[in-house]
């Protein structure tokens, strides 16, 4: 038999920091549905409970993180390490339904990227679920695409073209904004399905304010990134109108002409260039990520 036909068509991804408490059940669940030709990876991220060993209890393949690097850390970690055609990305705290699983690699044959889109209900609290709704609304705005749920840990992804952009990813909770936004901004498919997510057992790892700050300068920061004349066109065009108006308003008061609207309509050209140079570097960003096999 070639070694082609003997890797998996589908391999799960599971990152895990001192989840004792969820592992198990979640993985009898995943064994509860999963087929024979598919391999199940858990990333240890430095757990200092018993995580790994019950992983291993049910015959999940154990990648151990010395310590703790972070969730998304742990995702180019299990990227490296799997060989299924079809990558699915979970995560460990047993928020995600395994039954939702088929439903995602149904929609494979369309799409390069499926994420699985949460409802409102699922949001983990009123704040974080306006958080999420800005970030989908902004993390819009740059990809010229309604996003639905811009931060979903759980998707399947066709692992060829996921391995192109492990050098972008973070290692924090950020790392499905990257993802997400990588694939549009290079021109892939990326479809969503709604699902409904179930309350976690323990304490959540993600803090409302420090995280909710991190996301923003993450999402801001992949703006500029990925679609920069987005962002730097609005600021400039602000600017400009701002400095004809002030040499407007001091023309007809005064009938003079202002320093300060003279700074104003400069600082836009200078954007405008920025802006420029900003979009063609984020182009050979995409050329290089084209060129990675």
């Amino acid at each position: 038999m070639s070694e082609y036909k003997k890797r998996p068509s589908v391999s799960v991804i599971i990152p895990v920091h001192n989840e004792a408490m969820n592992i198990g059940e979640l993985l009898d669940q995943i064994n509860s549905i999963k087929k024979s030709d598919w391999e199940i990876v858990v990333i240890d991220d430095g757990s200092n409970d018993d995580s790994a060993s019950i992983a291993r209890g049910k015959g999940a393949c154990v990648v151990l993180h010395p310590y703790c690097i972070g969730n998304g850390a742990a995702i180019k970690s299990g990227l490296r390490k799997v060989k299924g055609d079809i990558v699915v990305m979970m995560d460990g705290d047993g928020q995600h339904s395994p039954e939702d699983i088929p439903r995602l690699l149904k929609e494979m044959d369309s799409y390069d990227m499926v994420v699985g889109a949460r409802d409102w209900s699922s949001q983990s609290g009123f704040m974080r679920a306006v958080g999420n709704k800005i970030y989908n609304i902004f993390a819009g705005y740059v990809a010229k695409i309604k996003i639905p749920d811009l931060t979903s840990g759980f998707r399947a992804v066709k692992r060829k073209i996921a391995v192109r952009y492990i050098y972008m990813l973070p290692n924090t909770f950020s790392y499905p904004t990257t993802l997400t936004l990588s694939f549009m901004r290079a021109g892939h498919r990326v479809g969503f399905v709604p699902i409904t997510t179930r309350a976690r057992k323990g304490e959540s790892k993600i803090h409302i304010i420090r995280d909710g700050v991190r996301f923003f300068l993450i999402i801001s920061r992949i703006a500029t990134v990925f679609s920069p004349f987005r962002v730097f066109l609005p600021i400039s065009g602000i600017l400009f109108l701002f400095g004809v108006a002030y040499y407007l308003y001091w023309l007809i008061v005064a009938h003079r002409f202002t320093n300060m609207a003279l700074l104003l309509i400069l600082l836009s050209v200078i954007i405008f260039l920025m802006g420029l140079i900003s979009e063609q570097i984020a182009q050979l960003r995409y050329e290089k990520t084209e060129d990675t096999e």
